[in-house]
């Protein structure tokens, strides 16, 4: 959380577990897969991968979840942005290599262990 890093939260899988919140994805993994029965009942809210809500709920939590704006906005700054991207003139320098060459040399000299 970029809010307060050392807010509690609460597990979605064990709800005696408190972690810190710069600590919750970390604790998210570890913890669903020592609770596989929990983890089979909750859909992961496709906003931010740290809402974990029970299926059946998701389709309400999607409505009124409050990062689902920033994704919005990411979305409209994404397609606002290349539509006023210049386009790139950058070509790459001519190469001066010739590998054939450098083959053909290194062949050549004898190579011992």
């Amino acid at each position: 959380d970029a809010q307060d890093p050392e807010r509690l939260v609460q597990c979605p899988y064990d709800k005696h577990h408190q972690i810190r919140a710069r600590r919750f994805p970390y604790h998210l993994v570890k913890c669903r897969k020592s609770h596989p029965k929990e983890a089979k009942q909750l859909a992961t809210c496709p906003f931010n991968a740290r809402h974990l809500v029970p299926h059946q709920h998701l389709g309400d939590h999607i409505v009124t979840c409050t990062d689902k704006g920033f994704v919005e906005q990411d979305i409209m700054s994404q397609s606002c942005g290349s539509q006023r991207e210049a386009v790139s003139t950058w070509q790459a320098p001519p190469c001066d290599e010739d590998w054939e060459t450098e083959l053909q040399e290194q062949s050549e000299s004898l190579f011992i262990w």
